[in-house]
């Protein structure tokens, strides 16, 4: 098959990604707005389904931490259409990449899988995909003040980036030119 027939099976299989926190409104929803920015400027956002979930159900329907969307806004990423929602066993059929933010988070995780039949997401943390921070946790800013936020952005968008481009190069789309 030709490049762009390629292009159009990819189309329609696209790459579910979920990013995972524990309240999802502040870390989860933060790398669900920087990646959903970095692959709509990249062009490819067609061809990825991109959302985040919190572990616990605190913050349902609510918006992200107005900490976390005034940081992220500072750096041209919008998280204020973003809602919080609880994780569901279902999440593991529905997506391929379910990337938690700590490893507390990845244990909680690991355990609702077990609820799923016929589980096929990658379960890993977010930090893997970040070239210096690979095992490392994306640390918990609502406790703290805006610095701790920018620490979170500093640490999402090498990830993203990253992830981006990981994810890109597993499916052959590097280098296009269509």
């Amino acid at each position: 098959p030709t490049f762009c027939t390629r292009i159009d099976r990819l189309m329609s299989e696209k790459i579910k990604v979920l990013f995972v926190c524990l309240g999802n409104i502040c870390r989860s929803p933060t790398a669900e707005g920087v990646f959903r920015t970095m692959v709509e400027k990249s062009g490819w956002q067609d061809v990825f389904h991109i959302d985040s979930a919190g572990t616990a159900a605190y913050y349902v329907g609510e918006p992200p931490d107005r900490r976390a969307q005034k940081q992220a806004k500072a750096r041209g990423y919008d998280l204020s259409k973003l809602r919080a929602r609880f994780i569901s066993p279902q999440d593991f059929k529905k997506f391929d990449y379910v990337l938690v933010m700590d490893k507390h988070n990845l244990g909680e995780m690991e355990k609702v899988q077990k609820y799923c039949k016929d589980a096929t997401a990658k379960l890993q943390l977010f930090l893997d995909y970040h070239p210096d921070k690979k095992g490392q946790e994306v640390p918990d800013p609502y406790s703290g003040g805006e610095n701790d936020f920018e620490t979170v952005l500093d640490l999402v968008e090498v990830a993203a980036a990253n992830l981006l481009k990981t994810l890109l190069a597993e499916k052959g789309l590097t280098n296009c030119g269509c």
